[in-house]
């Protein structure tokens, strides 16, 4: 029986490496060792969880950052975006490339949704920068990484159920998150620079003749339209968390509205596409809400076994053995190796319950732990071969862009977030003294 949760864990391993739906192999698991483990009284506990989940009020600002994700795709607030962007840093050599990771940010900073991010600017950015002359790879790499920059930029889905999870303060997480979501922007920067510089050829420079039509008035005129509806969206949302006027769900439910009144102002709003929004809103949301159900009961299950004290004593020995450093390292090995085959929802519910409380203990700050896991989580998007920013990339490009172009461009991309992951681990401050700033110690 003591070894029960190792081998509970390494049955939903196999199911889900088999192919199992998640959700299922979820609570087919945490039901079939429930019975082996507590007998029929088991059930008299999981109603009572899931009720627990289901009237959380922090989960209550998923769907309202959903729905204000899928309304802003619907507003045309993206081309107008990469548009504007393309003239801005036109002149460079690799300008376009920079500006798809700026409007990368700012749609991530609005939307938070990965899937509509990556398809929006693949259908719009990638056939723009082949046609002047990009290197596929740089073009595809380029618009994969920047879709996935929602998941750290808050607001963020993935820091708000981290947040619930661990028991730390979504808003805390939002702020904390700011200075590490900046940097990867700035290291995604970087690099295309240095290709620009390397091998000009891969990343050219807009004519300057094109240029030159547009005046200086027109551009600052198109810069600002473009810009105030994703400052406008942040500055309501986060702003009215950081002066502590509204929780992250209240802020979120100030998005909802904020991203319904751009698409009105931008003439795109009509009774079938606020339809349209609502349906798609309901079903990711049934997405996040029945996964989380079915991780609720198999963390009861594995809780109630004993499985967080085996993993406490695993990662404690090796704590004695070595340092909390390289058990941090290992921790941090161990969930980007994962989300090479799992989705970054499936490892926040499976994993993160059980590993975050331990490192807690050992001593780490719990904001700065957070903000290291979304950071990981993020490579999730971008590592094969399930890597759902490729598949999304993969289903809106040009028939000449292969599977092979996405990956071989996704490489230089997934080393710079570890990069940007080291950084964070070695200079805790990215990640908290913000929220020190703005909350006190």
């Amino acid at each position: 029986m003591e070894y029960l949760p190792a081998w509970m864990f390494l049955a939903l391993t196999v199911l889900l490496m088999a192919g199992f739906p998640v959700t299922f192999t979820l609570m087919g698991t945490a039901l079939t060792f429930g019975l082996i483990g507590f007998g029929w009284s088991f059930f008299n506990l999981l109603p009572l969880r899931i009720w627990g989940v289901m009237t959380n009020v922090t989960l209550a600002a998923v769907p309202l950052f959903v729905f204000m994700g899928v309304m802003l795709e619907r507003s045309g607030l993206a081309e107008e975006l990469l548009d504007t962007m393309g003239l801005l840093f036109g002149r460079l050599r690799g300008g376009v490339a920079i500006s798809v990771v700026i409007v990368g940010a700012l749609l991530g900073a609005s939307t938070g949704i990965v899937g509509a991010t990556v398809v929006t600017m693949g259908l719009l950015a990638v056939p723009t920068m082949l046609r002047r002359g990009y290197q596929k790879e740089l073009a595809t790499g380029t618009v994969s990484a920047s879709g996935t920059l929602g998941q750290i930029i808050p607001p963020s889905i993935v820091l708000v159920l981290i947040g619930d999870i661990v028991g730390v303060s979504v808003g805390d997480l939002f702020i904390g998150a700011v200075l590490p979501g900046l940097l990867l922007v700035g290291l995604f920067i970087l690099y295309i620079i240095i290709i620009a510089l390397i091998r000009p050829q891969h990343a050219p420079a807009i004519p300057r003749e094109e240029l030159a039509a547009i005046t200086g008035r027109q551009l600052l005129s198109r810069m600002g339209r473009a810009l105030f509806p994703p400052l406008f969206l942040m500055v309501a949302v986060l702003g009215s968390i950081f002066a502590g006027i509204a929780s992250p769900t209240e802020a979120a439910a100030v998005g909802a509205v904020g991203a319904t009144l751009l698409t009105i102002v931008n003439k795109k709003f009509t009774l079938t596409i606020l339809r349209e929004v609502m349906q798609t809103t309901v079903r990711l949301t049934c997405m996040v809400f029945i996964i989380l159900c079915g991780a609720a009961a198999f963390g009861l299950v594995f809780r109630g076994l004993g499985g967080d004290t085996v993993v406490r004593d695993f990662l404690g020995g090796l704590a004695d053995k070595y340092s909390h450093g390289a058990v941090l390292a290992i921790v941090m090995g161990l969930i980007f190796i994962i989300g090479f085959f799992l989705d970054f929802i499936e490892i926040t519910f499976i994993h993160v319950p059980v590993l975050a409380p331990i490192m807690i203990d050992f001593g780490y700050d719990p904001v700065w732990f957070c903000i290291l896991l979304a950071v990981n989580l993020q490579t999730s998007f971008l590592t094969p071969p399930f890597g759902f920013s490729l598949f999304y990339l993969k289903a809106v490009t040009p028939p000449e862009i292969t599977t092979g172009h996405i990956y071989r461009g996704i490489i230089p991309f997934v080393l710079f977030q570890l990069i940007g992951l080291g950084i964070v681990v070695f200079f805790p401050k990215l990640a908290t003294w913000l929220p020190r700033l703005v909350f006190g110690p």
